[in-house]
């Protein structure tokens, strides 16, 4: 077999055979195909695309180019979650325990962050002390005792994933669906869990920024799922605001804290429990999504939720103390009141400008090399359809200087429409698909 013929034949439209897959993903793992052929078939993928047979065929040989995490031993049905990413998404801090706390195993491997700010990873090293490079074998004995743990990707899980993702990165192939979807589902089948949970996001502060866009997608990863006999359901939420209200690696570890304290109502809150309700139906302990939400809202108010990440947070080696005391967490020293110019109703927001004016004050990477400031960020004080008056305080931004804070506070102002009329709400939950 010829890496050359198989470029050649897909540049043209050709349907690529399971064996010839295979070959291409052995050659991106050991290297025996160079980084330019390598780049040539991801350009001629992403202009002729991939089937859903296709596509199923390079998920699982990205899937199995590793080692694959075996989780047998531990009892029960074990869910994964996985969000595309946006602005102040905090699920899987609220998730995780919330969720191991009803009898789920939730054993999720997680990333760092590229863009607007830190992914679970960065949020979970802003705790003082949290361990997030895990064993295998360790990851086995924490699950069976407490039924939850945080990490990071073990280093031979899926390889060829991590050689296309940054060759892609490169090449200007990243956005095409085929491509995307094999790079997340094939990470969560050599995770293990049996049942997966996406939270497709769609929007302006989102990577998918239309609905049909968002909708074929998670069609897409489900039925890649569906294919390989894993449970898969997406629900596709709105990212036309924040999702909660606090944006950056500490401050959003406090707004986790306080929605698990059952302080925090509303939108992040809500998305939360629709995708825990989702996980408890993939771990069959649940009817409906109605028992579920019952459930997880039930583990608030008594207290399991916020018990069961205080056990994480010790079994991990985090300090717990900050559960009360949120001084311990970092925050950066200068900061900046961002006001309203205007009387109104807060109209619109651009997410992805908001999320720009994160990564400004130090929150996140705009490469992979960038180290992050874990106590900078952004704390939002309003949300779309409320009312405001000029000079009314409408975010917090903190950082290490006055100079990025004013930087940061130009793209949030700028983010931000005030106008008379008053507009429609946006709704959250925009679809489901299974």
């Amino acid at each position: 077999m010829n890496i050359v013929d198989l470029i050649i034949k897909k540049r043209d439209g050709g349907k690529l055979t399971k064996d010839e897959i295979e070959f291409f993903i052995k050659g991106v793992t050991d290297s025996s195909i160079p980084d330019y052929q390598v780049s040539a078939m991801l350009m001629a993928i992403y202009f002729q695309n991939l089937d859903n047979e296709e596509t199923s065929e390079l998920t699982m040989a990205m899937a199995h180019s590793g080692g694959t995490f075996d989780l047998s031993s531990v009892e029960g049905i074990k869910v994964d979650k996985h969000s595309t990413g946006g602005v102040a998404d905090t699920t899987t801090l609220i998730l995780a325990p919330l969720v191991a706390s009803c009898g789920v195993p939730v054993i999720k491997m997680s990333g760092r962050g590229l863009g607007f700010s830190g992914g679970t990873l960065d949020k979970l090293e802003s705790i003082p002390g949290f361990k997030i490079d895990v064993t295998e074998e360790q990851a086995l004995e924490y699950a069976k005792a407490s039924g939850i743990v945080l990490m990071s990707q073990t280093d031979n899980l899926t390889p060829a994933d991590k050689k296309l993702y940054a060759l892609r990165d490169v090449t200007g192939t990243v956005d095409n669906l085929a491509l995307i979807s094999g790079s997340i589902m094939s990470k969560k089948i050599a995770a293990g869990a049996d049942a997966i949970v996406l939270d497709v996001k769609c929007g302006s502060g989102a990577f998918m920024k239309d609905y049909p866009s968002a909708v074929k997608l998670a069609k897409t990863m489900a039925e890649i799922g569906k294919s390989v006999g894993r449970n898969v359901t997406a629900v596709i939420s709105s990212m036309d605001q924040p999702l909660g209200m606090n944006i950056g690696n500490s401050l959003e570890v406090i707004e986790a804290i306080e929605v698990l304290k059952g302080n925090v109502k509303g939108d992040l809150l809500d998305v939360a429990l629709t995708l825990g309700a989702y996980m408890l139906m993939g771990a069959k302990k649940v009817n409906s999504v109605d028992e579920g939400i019952a459930m997880l809202t039930e583990n608030i108010n008594n207290g399991k939720g916020l018990a069961k990440f205080r056990e994480l947070l010790i079994q991990q080696h985090g300090n717990p103390d900050i559960i009360e005391d949120y001084s311990l967490l970092p925050l950066s020293k200068a900061k900046l009141e961002v006001r309203a110019d205007s009387d109104g109703y807060i109209y619109s927001m651009n997410t992805a400008e908001i999320g720009r004016s994160s990564l400004e004050t130090g929150a996140g990477r705009a490469s992979k090399t960038d180290s992050i400031d874990f106590g900078s960020g952004i704390i939002m004080k309003v949300r779309i359809g409320d009312t405001v008056s000029k000079g009314d305080v409408i975010a917090e931004i903190y950082s290490a200087t006055e100079e990025k804070c004013i930087s940061a506070g130009k793209y949030l102002k700028d983010a931000i429409e005030i106008k008379a009329e008053k507009p429609e709400q946006p709704k959250l939950i925009l679809d489901i698909i299974s």
